[in-house]
């Protein structure tokens, strides 16, 4: 089964994404640094206007590393927003060696339990990405999405790299959700390499601006391109 996850910066977008056919929903503060943990009551008022399923952001800073007190705080919040309504999570991080930090990713992850999370695109900042992306795959406990474009510079780098990963078999094909500046073009390709789950933000915004609104026309035109490719319906 497919699988659209669209951005969310507030309630309007999130009912345009529902209106628009949308699957899941991410809900996240602060695009200029690529996405930050939202206030809990802009979770509540997403919840307030759809049925769909809600995943927050869990990252306090721009880069991907993390410290002990930020993890409490971390935690602290994810309460508030399970509260407010959310049904999952999005976090990792990196240790100062540009590996995965799984002591802190576990750590996180293991206080959300038992709701479901992704693991974001800081494995495509990893130093050495084939183990990491190993390290996550592999995570006790560990995310049920991996949302990646195969490269720091988008999935247009990238796309070799998640058909690689996706003919590893299902279960790795089934965790990947390419995202970060996919293109019309790249589905096709990546859901015949066995990928069935896609992430846009400006993609379904006019003119590709985080300042317009979700278009639901235009996650209409990504809802019907996604079934298309993959023969199914959401997942």
């Amino acid at each position: 089964m497919s699988l659209l996850e669209v951005i969310a910066l507030d309630a309007a977008d999130a009912r345009a994404a529902e209106e628009g056919g949308a699957d899941r929903l991410e809900v996240v503060a602060d695009m200029a640094a690529d996405g930050l943990t939202p206030d809990p009551d802009l979770v509540a008022g997403v919840r307030a206007v759809t049925t769909l399923p809600i995943r927050v952001m869990l990252r306090a800073n721009a880069g991907f590393r993390t410290t002990i007190p930020e993890l409490d705080r971390l935690r602290r919040v994810a309460g508030l927003h399970r509260d407010a309504g959310a049904d999952g999570f999005v976090l990792g991080f990196l240790d100062p060696l540009g590996g995965i930090d799984t002591g802190a990713t576990g750590k996180l992850a293991a206080a959300l339990a038992p709701l479901p999370w992704t693991f974001h695109r800081a494995l495509d900042h990893a130093a050495d990405p084939p183990p990491a992306w190993r390290t996550v795959r592999d995570l006790d406990g560990g995310p049920d999405t991996v949302l990646t474009a195969g490269s720091p510079r988008g999935v247009d780098a990238g796309v070799d790299v998640l058909v690689r990963r996706a003919a590893e078999g299902p279960r790795s094909a089934g965790l990947l959700m390419a995202g970060g500046g996919l293109r019309r073009k790249h589905v096709a390709v990546l859901a015949a390499a066995g990928i069935t789950a896609f992430h846009v933000g400006t993609a379904v915004r006019p003119d590709g601006s985080w300042d317009a609104p979700v278009d639901p026309r235009l996650v209409r035109e990504w809802r019907a391109l996604v079934v298309a490719a993959t023969g199914s319906g959401a997942r």
